[in-house]
């Protein structure tokens, strides 16, 4: 197996670990990076962005953060630094083409073979990753610089035995909602709309020169839109406030809290996931579930509390009706901005909410309250990503588009969040998200590299599908946007660890096991062995 080529597509996070632990395994990695430098999201972000999670839950279990950062949460240049060393300590940099945009991927047999000989891809004891010797993976690439610049440049064409699409849900393709007829981006004819993607992009003195002076409104409330709204009121102040402009609320955390106290020592332990129907438990386990349920109400009660206590939601009516572990378990719980609540207060940042909203010639109209037009020079869409649609699109066989995104219904259908059961020789990683997606990932390249290398062996694709099946009843009734693990994080790796031959208790004490959070350091010497 060794010496067979890995085609990675991404330099970020996930891109940067695939490499590192395919190259451990004697694997030749050729890592496609659409972008100068590695880091992927983290190369384009607002200015005043930091991490979401502890560093102590991002961070790499080998690699740990330098003394000089003494921040809980680093800012994006400390991450991006941190990143940057991660590579050049491990000699990642000369596996990676930068400014390769790739096209598209196309999966090659030899003649006369069809779809059957691909279901071999699970569970047979002779089968492994590499099934067809035959079969192998075309990328095709071409310079960014000309894509962007809309110069005709002749493709080139790598061939690999295995691919890892580490291209991320949160970049790429920006989600514009639909707008009825005349109401678009179109009719607002004296402004401009942009998407938060775009914003992210530009230098940080060329953003402050945007939006300097203009009347701006921001919609959405997740991260990003915080924190461009929070940018654009300290830019403008009281005399061009920024409108937020939103449907549904989120919990937002205090920007001072301790993670570890606060959000991991309650909700991301072996205990708190008791309090949660996992997928294919057995009936003890739902019965525990049920007998939990008031703890989990009571605890999430006593969150919301002094959240409201740190915060002043009610003061602006921003209390989300939901309660504060629905935003747990679907990854949607976000740090405030440092002073946004200041900003409020002082009037630099209006709130509005509205259940739809349109576009006129000088702004924005709202389908609950017609007559209340608001009026803008540029409004920055902070409206997510289809991340679905940037998967779907990688694959040059139509059939593989509907494999990846038509079989279930809410979130793209991977087994063990990383391998469709039906498109050989390939993997995903960095799609399903959770509440520190650089360990997350590490352990999914840690499972996948031990696969490569013929270190287990999947289950049949008729197993492997039930599995997913009961992922995503899971993801029905608990998460809102997709695919997150963030709240069976330590559940989800024990399925890796045994897949992997490694004992799944990692702490030395009963009591540290049952309440203590899980973290990088206590995978930091995991050993696999062959199964």
């Amino acid at each position: 197996m060794r010496g067979r080529r890995v085609g990675i597509i991404g330099a970020g996070i996930s891109g940067l670990l695939a490499c590192k632990y395919v190259l451990e395994k004697g694997f030749e990695p050729i890592v496609f990076e659409s972008q100068p430098g590695v880091g992927g999201v983290w190369t384009r972000t607002p200015k005043t962005t930091k991490l979401q999670s502890s560093k102590q839950a991002y961070e790499f279990s080998d690699f740990p953060w330098p003394c000089s950062v003494q921040e809980e949460y680093p800012n994006h240049n400390q991450v991006m630094e941190y990143l940057e060393s991660y590579a050049l300590h491990f000699g990642l940099l000369p596996y990676i083409k930068f400014n390769t945009k790739v096209i598209d991927i196309n999966y090659c047999v030899q003649q006369g073979q069809d779809m059957r000989s691909w279901s071999h891809w699970g569970g047979t004891a002779t089968d492994n990753c590499f099934t067809n010797p035959k079969g192998k993976w075309e990328v095709t690439t071409t310079c960014a610089a000309a894509v962007q610049g809309h110069l005709g440049q002749d493709p080139r064409v790598y061939e690999v035995e295995f691919v890892i699409l580490c291209i991320g849900r949160f970049s790429g393709t920006p989600n514009i909602p639909d707008f009825p007829p005349k109401k678009g981006p179109e009719g607002f004819v004296n402004g401009k709309v942009i998407h938060s993607m775009h914003y992210s992009a530009m230098e940080d003195s060329e953003a402050t020169k945007f939006v300097k002076g203009k009347r701006v409104t921001v919609v959405g409330f997740q991260k990003s839109a915080l924190d461009i709204a929070n940018e654009c009121a300290t830019v403008n102040g009281v005399e061009n406030p920024c409108t937020l402009l939103y449907r549904n609320l989120h919990w937002n955390i205090p920007a001072d809290y301790n993670p570890y106290t606060v959000l991991a020592s309650l909700y991301l332990n072996r205990f708190s996931e008791l309090m949660l129907y996992k997928p294919g438990e057995g009936r003890f386990l739902s019965l525990l579930v049920t007998l939990l349920s008031p703890l989990r109400w009571a605890i999430s009660k006593c969150v919301e509390s002094y959240i409201k206590f740190k915060l002043p939601l009610k003061k602006y009516d921003l209390v989300p009706e939901h309660r504060f572990s629905a935003d747990v378990t679907s990854c949607s719980i976000s740090i405030a901005p440092k002073d946004f609540y200041d900003r409020v207060e002082e009037g630099s940042i209006l709130l509005k909410k509205s259940k739809g909203f349109g576009f006129y010639t000088n702004g924005l109209t709202f389908d609950d309250d017609a007559t209340a037009a608001l009026e803008s020079d540029i409004v920055i869409l902070g409206t997510g990503y289809k991340g679905d649609l940037k998967l779907k699109n990688i694959f040059k066989s139509p059939t593989f588009q509907k494999h990846i995104t038509d079989v279930l219904n809410s979130t793209v259908p991977l087994y063990r969040e990383s391998i469709h059961p039906r498109i050989p020789q390939l993997a995903v990683i960095g799609y399903s998200e959770s509440y520190a997606n650089l360990y997350t990932s590490e352990m999914r390249c840690r499972w996948l590299a031990h696969f490569l290398e013929d270190g287990f062996k999947l289950p049949s694709i008729k197993e492997m599908e039930k599995d997913m099946l009961e992922w995503e009843k899971y993801m029905k009734r608990y998460s809102s946007r997709g695919a997150c693990i963030g709240a069976l994080h330590t559940w989800y790796n024990d399925q890796l660890c045994k897949d992997m031959g490694c004992n799944p208790k990692r702490k030395k004490r009963f009591f540290a096991e049952l309440f203590e959070p899980y973290g990088p350091t206590d995978y930091a010497n995991l050993t696999p062995g062959k199964k």
